[in-house]
């Protein structure tokens, strides 16, 4: 990375930590991009090009932190099993959860009150799903493996967002390992009810 690539990495960084200090502080709704400019020592144009919108600054974070899960995914062996390679996958975001958990808490809180942020997540959420997908069927050796690859992203996308659902609801006060490793015991185990298509007479 370059000296001029390396400053802009650090100027988007900056002003992400700023806003999200005045997102805990002030709130979401009550913090303007003047004030965040402001804290970060940048104007407002400048902001503007490393986030388009304050909603930016949030989604943009959860997305990059997703894309490094992705990555850990495919850094795992082609000849290792499958089983291991997702739980890399789901382990490099609850990492990255408890790493920055005030951050996710506030991520959580101001996206209950925010339906644009919501809908943004919703876009992140599925191009993961297609990255991941993608890099198990390129992986999985058994029958219908289009299929079973995107039935595998959506579980381990379910594994983790109800994962961290329940840690933040507890206020950061429970274990969130020890929720993946329970959700993932209930769903091999055959305890979680799956739906069956009704037997014809």
């Amino acid at each position: 990375m370059g000296l001029r690539e390396l400053k802009m990495a650090r100027t988007r960084q900056l002003i992400a930590d700023k806003a999200f200090e005045l997102f805990v502080e002030r709130g979401f709704d009550q913090t303007t991009v003047e004030q965040i400019a402001a804290a970060a020592e940048v104007g407002p144009r400048t902001l503007y090009r490393y986030y388009p919108t304050k909603e930016a600054l949030i989604v943009k974070f959860v997305e990059a932190h997703l894309l490094v899960a992705v990555e850990r995914l495919r850094e795992q062996p082609d000849d290792a099993p499958l089983s291991e390679a997702l739980y890399a996958l789901i382990d490099s975001v609850i990492t990255t959860t408890m790493e920055n958990a005030d951050r996710v808490l506030a991520i959580y809180e101001m996206a209950g009150r925010a339906p644009g942020i919501q809908a943004q997540f919703s876009e992140v959420w599925k191009r993961w799903c297609d990255s991941v997908s993608d890099e198990v069927a390129r992986r999985y050796k058994g029958r219908s493996p289009e299929l079973a690859a995107r039935l595998a992203a959506a579980s381990a996308n379910v594994v983790i967002d109800v994962s961290i659902r329940t840690w933040a609801e507890s206020g950061g006060t429970a274990n969130i390992r020890r929720v993946v490793n329970r959700s993932l015991e209930l769903i091999r185990a055959g305890d979680v009810p799956i739906a069956e298509p009704a037997v014809k007479r």
